[in-house]
């Protein structure tokens, strides 16, 4: 069992940066895949940024590639997600994920563990 707790979010103006940070319980982080998702109201949850388990190998869908950065700290059980030139269209609450399988891809249902999310706000 892995429990997931994010942190950083808040509001931003359009053009800022925020970094993303999810703590995990537990002495296996380093054996699980691990992604951040975001959903905006009324809108499906989306893949973010995907990291395998050694921090060698990141994934990221075209909507946010270049403007974010997946990364992780095995020795602190935390994954990153540093976000830079952020977008109205960015607002969402933003969760991380742990999967036991499989790579860091965006297939939510491979995701076995979420965090409760936390919300970025961006402002026009």
């Amino acid at each position: 069992q892995v429990q997931l707790v994010e942190s950083g979010g808040g509001l931003v103006q359009a053009g800022g940066s925020l970094r993303l940070s999810c703590v995990a319980s537990g002495r296996t982080f380093s054996s699980y895949v691990m992604g951040w998702f975001r959903q905006a109201p009324g809108k499906q949850r989306e893949f973010v940024a995907g990291i395998n388990r050694g921090g060698s190998s990141t994934y990221y869908p075209d909507s946010v590639k270049g403007r974010s950065t997946i990364s992780r700290d095995n020795a602190k059980n935390t994954v990153y997600l540093q976000m830079n030139s952020l977008k109205p269209e960015d607002t969402a609450a933003y969760y991380c994920a742990a999967r036991r399988l499989g790579g860091p891809n965006g297939r939510i249902s491979e995701y076995d563990y979420w965090g409760q999310g936390t919300q970025v706000t961006v402002s026009s």
